[in-house]
Formats: C-alpha cells, structure tokens, sequence
C-alpha cells in the first residue's frame, strides 16, 4: 500500500504493463508523453463500437440516441472535472495542440492587431509557440518570452516589467513536460488581467497531476488532452469563458457547427457546437469519462502523493551516478526527472535502456528553445505514474549504472 493505494492492484488494471520487451518486463518511464490506459477505458471504447455505434446529435433511432447520451455526458464529466460554470463551455477538440491553434486563431485573429503583444514563457511545448509566431507574423504583433531562473522557474519579476498597456494575450504552461515545474499560474493570471490581458493555459502535463479548478484560477482558456490523463488519444478540450467563446467565430466550417446554410449567408450553431465541426472523436469522447471516473476512484492527492514518492526517491537514487546533472529542479514539480550524463547522448542511452525493458523519453521533447537556455540539444526524461513503482526505479538506476558502463 501506498498513501491508500494498492498499486500491485492498480497495476493488474493495466493491461500493458504485462508486456516483454527485449526480453523484460516492460518499465513504462515515458508518462508525459501519454499515459497507459485501465481496462476500464479500453473496455468503454470496445463497448461502444460492438454495442452502439452511431453518429449523434441528428439520429432519432436508439443507437444514435445512446451514442448522443453517451457523448453529452463526457461533456457534463469534463466540465465537473475543471469545475467550469457550464457544460457549453467545454469545447471538445483533438488534443492541446487543437485547442490552442483554436484560441489563436479565433481569438487572435478577431482580437489582435498590429503593435498588440503576446507574452509566453522559456519552457513553452512548441505547441505554445508556434501559433502564436504564426498570428504575430501574420497581425504584425510582438511576441515577448518570460526568462527563467537555473533551476526551472520562471522570472516573476520579468514577467511583471514585460507587461504593459499593449499586452492583450499571456499564454503559458501550466506544468512544463521537459522539467516538471509547477507554474505560479494563478499569479500569472492576476497580473495579466490587471493589465486587460486575456490568458490561456497549456493543461497537458497538469491534468493528470494536479487538481484543477478554472474559476479559483480564473483562466480565460485552458485547453488539454484526454491521452495524458489515462485516457485515449486523438481527444482533448478547449475550456472557455462563455462570453469570449461566444464572441469569437468558429475555427473550422462544415457540419455541426451551422445553424442554417445557403448558398448566400451561413449562421453559425449555440456553443458548443459552434466550435465542432464534423463528426467528432465519438469512441474516444465516450472513453474519456472513464478515465475520469478511474482518476477520481482512486483520489487525485492519493495519486500525486505517491508520484510524489517516486520523484523524490528517484532524485535521491541517481546522485550516485557520476557525472549525471537534473534539468529542472523547481522547488514545485511533478514526477518529471529530466537528466543528462557527461559524454553520453541522450539517445544512446534511451536505446540502451530500451534494451533493458525500460521506456524513457529522449530528445528535446519539443522545447528546443528551453533546451537552448540550458545549453544542451536534449535530455533524458523518466516520468512517472500511479502505476510506477519504487522497483522500477532500481532498474532504471541499475540501467543507467550499465549505460555508464559501457559508454561512460
């Protein structure tokens, strides 16, 4: 038992875990790029394409009135989830990518002009930063980056001196997925509000980690993705405020998101249909809520407690091994440990872990500016989950002990 889990028990609800890779048993160290998923979702969505499989919102025969139940009730589950005011707020999109080329597009184009600045941070994913080069490149705005300290945190001060009058958008990582620091975001919001500015945040490595609550947080946007959360791929949510999603026009055109068409004037649906054009991830929305309701079983502090646990061992764990230096030691972080080893690449050694049985993450993990801050082309990144262990963590040092080894 673990801080009131039974993680061999929770281990058995995870099929792939029972995997041999190399010859071992599977070591599942790479969580920040997506989560295993439990029985209990790969059994919804199995569920759904044998039992009811139907497009919804327009059919009136049963299979499309169970497959429209089903989808409207991840929405009501999402929105208990981040404790937003109304369901229609909850916009249903195909990942955190999705969601901020929505806001970008949607809100920056009708919003932002030409002189407007745009504020992000140094430990932005690409996916913060890129739309917003892209909107600054075509409206004439200027993007400005928050500094961060040597430890992983950002420079609070500077993010106070780069907001001014002429700052309508902050758009910053909630928790990095390179570092694992925890962001002041609430302050971060405080003070872009007090200057007119609306923000969005980058939810993908919170969701799973932290307890969330946009109305304490007052965030204008916050988008994320299920896969990230024990949940399936290809399926995420854009949260907005309703007074901003309704000002904004729809991001994508085709079904769905019309109220009537003709050839002359097209007027567009209420929320949340406006923003969801098409058939959407149906399966996968229905599966979501189930990955929820596996989170909430098993009590999001009982899960942060225990990867808690994981972090501070494994951090302990590898000062024996020479040579070896932690990118990000924020004194607020999640299960991130992020390395680098003096005279081996980060992607030898994830080959040569692999070969052991044990996935880890290698590269730049789409922060190649952050790892430019830090001098360095990437790092080596064990991230971990409910289902981890302190075992697995003896294998990964006695890995790294052999990779030194033989490479070191």
């Amino acid at each position: 038992m673990s801080n009131n889990l039974d993680i061999a028990s929770i281990r058995s609800d995870f099929p792939i875990l029972n995997e041999i890779v190399n010859g071992k048993q599977l070591v599942y160290f790479d969580n920040a790029a997506t989560t295993q998923k439990p029985r209990l979702v790969l059994d919804a969505l199995s569920g759904y394409y044998e039992h009811y499989n139907a497009n919804i919102h327009r059919g009136i025969h049963h299979l499309a009135e169970k497959a429209t139940s089903a989808f409207e009730l991840s929405r009501r589950r999402l929105q208990t989830f981040l404790n937003a005011p109304l369901p229609e707020e909850i916009i249903f999109t195909y990942g955190t990518t999705d969601g901020i080329n929505l806001v970008a597009s949607s809100y920056g184009r009708t919003f932002l002009k030409a002189g407007d600045e745009v504020i992000i941070s140094t430990m932005e994913h690409h996916s913060n930063i890129v739309p917003w080069q892209m909107l600054c490149e075509e409206k004439g705005c200027i993007l400005k980056v928050i500094p961060i300290n040597d430890e992983g945190e950002l420079l609070m001060d500077e993010y106070e001196k780069l907001l001014t009058e002429r700052t309508k958008f902050v758009s910053v990582v909630h928790v990095s997925n390179s570092l694992g620091t925890i962001n002041p975001v609430k302050e971060i919001i405080a003070k872009a509000h007090a200057v007119g500015a609306k923000v969005l945040l980058d939810g993908a490595q919170a969701s799973s980690h932290l307890h969330l609550d946009v109305q304490d947080l007052d965030c204008d946007f916050y988008s994320l993705s299920l896969h990230k959360i024990y949940g399936p791929t290809g399926m995420g949510i854009l949260y907005g405020k309703k007074e901003l999603l309704d000002a904004i026009p729809p991001y994508r055109g085709g079904g769905e998101m019309i109220k009537e068409v003709t050839f002359e004037k097209t007027t567009y649906n209420e929320l949340p249909y406006k923003f969801e054009a098409g058939t959407p991830n149906i399966a996968d929305v229905v599966a979501a809520k189930y990955a929820l309701d596996y989170v909430d079983t098993l009590g999001k502090s009982n899960i942060a407690a225990h990867e808690h646990k994981l972090l501070e061992y494994a951090t302990e764990a590898v000062k024996d091994i020479q040579g070896l230096r932690i990118i990000g030691r924020a004194k607020e972080k999640v299960s991130v440990l992020s390395f680098v080893i003096d005279g081996i690449h980060h992607q030898d050694m994830g080959v040569l872990l692999d070969q052991q049985g044990i996935a880890v993450r290698t590269g730049h993990h789409c922060t190649q500016p952050l790892m430019r801050r830090f001098n360095i082309t990437g790092t080596t990144r064990a991230s971990f989950a409910v289902y981890n262990t302190i075992e697995e963590i003896d294998l990964l040092i006695q890995g790294l002990h052999k990779v030194k080894r033989m490479l070191g």
